[in-house]
C-alpha cells in the first residue's frame, strides 16, 4: 500500500467515525485534532522515558503515533498538500 492509498483509507475511517458520533469537522478541525493527537503521543513518550506518571506502554506509543500519522494525512488532504 502506498501513501495515497493509506490516506484514502484513513479518510474513510474518519468519515465513518464523524458520522457515527456527530462530529463537526469544519474549519480548523483537522489541525486542532492533529495537535490533540500529538499531545497524546507526547504524553506517552514522557511515560516511557520516565518523565511522567502512569504505566508506560510501547503498544500505546505505537497507537498514538498511528493516530498522529492518520491526522497528518487528513490535514494534508484538507489543505491540498
Amino acid at each position: 500500500m502506498d501513501l495515497s492509498e493509506l490516506a484514502i483509507k484513513v479518510a474513510r475511517i474518519s468519515d465513518i467515525y464523524a458520522a457515527e458520533h456527530g462530529i463537526d469537522r469544519s474549519g480548523d478541525w483537522a489541525i486542532l485534532k492533529l495537535q490533540e493527537e500529538l499531545g497524546e503521543l507526547t504524553a506517552e513518550h514522557l511515560r516511557i522515558s520516565g518523565r511522567a506518571r502512569g504505566e508506560p506502554s510501547e503498544q500505546a506509543l505505537g497507537g498514538e503515533a498511528a493516530d498522529v500519522l492518520g491526522m497528518l494525512l487528513i490535514y494534508c488532504d484538507r489543505a491540498g498538500i
